[in-house]
């Protein structure tokens, strides 16, 4: 089932959370995910170097779906 819809930024004009190569904190946030009208900040899990970005913004997600990889 769709859970929401990937957003990279805080708004279309504005620059992204991550990209590729940006390092991350835990608890940096990464990235929006919108569901049933609510903005959910999502924050990473670990710290380390995103290598990869598998989604992009204005996609819709599903449960259980790889948003993005750190190393």
């Amino acid at each position: 089932p769709i859970v929401g819809v990937f957003y990279g930024a805080s708004s279309p004009e504005s620059d992204p959370y991550v990209t590729v190569g940006k390092t991350v904190k835990k608890g940096d946030i990464i990235c929006i995910i919108e569901a049933m009208k609510l903005m959910n900040e999502i924050k990473s899990e670990q710290a380390g170097k995103v290598v990869q970005i598998c989604v992009k913004n204005g996609d819709p997600i599903e449960f259980g779906q790889v948003l993005m990889y750190v190393e």
